[in-house]
């Protein structure tokens, strides 16, 4: 385990983290008001907090990780803003209601969430990352499926667009693991699900 004394996380060794503890993690941005996005689908307030050797502790996460979970719209607009997929080196789940073949490590996948989620935590491997959007978040979260939360607070008030949290789902307890602030004013919280 090595200790990144820039960002205040304890990160495993590569080589040690395919176990069968598993976590399931959300690492997201929003809004000071809860929106990871306008209501068209717009990304652009993250730019505010782009800093030149700034990645926020994202590449070390990366690393501890070698599964994602992704919804199709979010896909959808990675794909559309003319990037290459960022994890085609990761076993990836394209949650979609329309079943399309598999390409690489990408699957579009159809069935329950839950019953992926609990399938991927019972064989050995790093974490899964949950990449968004909204949808596939509120679902993991009403059945009590995230573990931990990395969240990004962008200081911005959108006013309206894509809430990150929504209502109707049971209450989840967490626990503050820590908490930074960087240059530019972002703020980011790290949280994990209280057992």
């Amino acid at each position: 385990m090595h200790y990144d004394h820039d960002s205040n996380r304890k990160f495993h060794n590569e080589n040690d983290q395919r176990s069968v503890d598993r976590k399931v993690i959300l690492y997201v941005a929003m809004s000071l008001d809860g929106f990871i996005a306008t209501r068209d689908d717009d990304l652009g307030f993250l730019s505010m907090v782009e800093q030149e050797g700034e990645d926020y502790g994202y590449a070390d996460f990366v690393k501890t990780v070698d599964t994602v979970i992704v919804g199709r719209r979010t896909y959808d607009k990675v794909i559309s803003m003319g990037f290459d997929f960022p994890y085609s080196d990761k076993d990836a789940y394209i949650i979609t209601r329309t079943s399309r073949p598999s390409v690489g490590s990408v699957t579009y996948y159809t069935d329950s969430l839950k019953e992926l989620v609990v399938r991927l935590k019972s064989v050995p491997g790093k974490h899964i990352f949950v990449d968004g959007g909204a949808e596939i978040v509120n679902e993991l979260l009403k059945d009590n499926l995230i573990d931990e939360f990395y969240i990004s607070v962008i200081p911005v008030l959108l006013g309206d667009g894509i809430s990150l949290f929504k209502s109707c789902r049971p209450e989840i307890v967490l626990e503050l693991i820590s908490s930074k602030s960087f240059d530019k004013g972002l703020v980011q919280l790290h949280y994990m699900r209280v057992k």
